[in-house]
């Protein structure tokens, strides 16, 4: 199954003419149980980080409130070395649809970093989304109804970064954010939410939707929002996946706002809503992590 580059150079007319053909190749595709998993993420282990432990922390400055996040040090970590960061936002919870695909919400439900990583090379942070009043973690979207203000969760992803980078060894040089539904939409959302937290990352991995293509219940969900985050992104590389050919709605998006960008659109080869698929072998799979790789260089 072909990708597609978005480069400087590249007619968006062409781009969408190839997506409509390619969309007619994926009408049909493998459910993710026929594919056997060749990674497990570690369970949610106590205690300190150390390398191949994946433990919940809790900053300093939200020790009595019930905001936490979950880290994994990889099973090559040192100490006094330099790793890059998969910095990961889940999708909202409870959710489960008719191929069994299932997400509880939590930060601890993610499995993006892990299946990308393979456990090795890469730190990897989990980030909650956090309630109105900064005291509690949430399932669905950010904050609190109706306001859903996300400034606690860019206050609280700004902090557990520095923290991790100075903590853990994290190269802020190499932050890559990435999501999964919500979270794809986060990354945009949340990630180019304002100058401070926009600066962070150099590269971008949302996989399932994507900031502005649809309009959700929360305010800042409209295009013209979207648009003014979608200009922070600049020449920064972003990897945007769906099942099916869901992001050929992405690309069409794109194409109207006329932000040029970096962009690599790619179907997971598979027909589930669900960030397992990283957790199996697949030409996306290994062309995500070759992209990767290329854009950390």
């Amino acid at each position: 199954m072909p990708s597609y580059l978005v480069d400087w150079g590249v007619p968006w007319k062409t781009l969408i003419a190839g997506l409509s053909l390619a969309s007619q190749a994926w009408a049909q595709l493998p459910d993710i149980s026929t594919v056997k998993p060749d990674l497990v993420v570690p369970a949610l282990s106590g205690g300190k980080p150390d390398p191949g432990k994946r433990v919940k922390m809790v900053l300093p400055q939200y020790e009595k409130t019930g905001v936490y996040h979950v880290l994994y040090l990889p099973r090559d970590w040192r100490p006094g070395r330099r790793y890059p960061v998969l910095v990961e936002y889940a999708g909202n919870g409870p959710y489960r649809n008719r191929n069994r695909d299932v997400s509880s919400g939590r930060v601890e439900g993610s499995r993006m970093g892990y299946g990308i990583s393979g456990g090795e090379g890469y730190l990897w942070l989990c980030l909650p989304y956090l309630n109105g009043k900064a005291t509690g973690n949430v399932r669905r979207w950010w904050g609190s109804k109706p306001d859903h203000d996300p400034l606690p969760t860019v206050d609280y992803g700004l902090k557990a970064v520095e923290h991790i980078c100075a903590k853990f060894g994290g190269d802020r040089e190499r932050l890559v954010l990435c999501g999964f539904s919500r979270g794809a939409i986060a990354c945009n959302f949340i990630g180019l939410h304002d100058d401070r937290i926009a600066g962070l990352w150099r590269a971008f991995v949302p996989y399932s939707h994507y900031d502005g293509v649809r309009k959700w219940g929360y305010p800042g969900s409209d295009r013209a929002a979207a648009l003014g985050r979608l200009r922070r992104l600049g020449p920064r590389p972003q990897f945007v996946c769906s099942e099916g050919a869901q992001f050929k709605e992405t690309a069409q998006y794109l194409a109207g706002t006329g932000v040029k960008g970096n962009f690599t659109f790619r179907g997971t080869g598979f027909r589930n809503h669900s960030d397992a698929w990283l957790l199996r072998p697949s030409a996306a799979r290994s062309e995500l992590r070759t992209w990767l790789a290329r854009s950390l260089e």
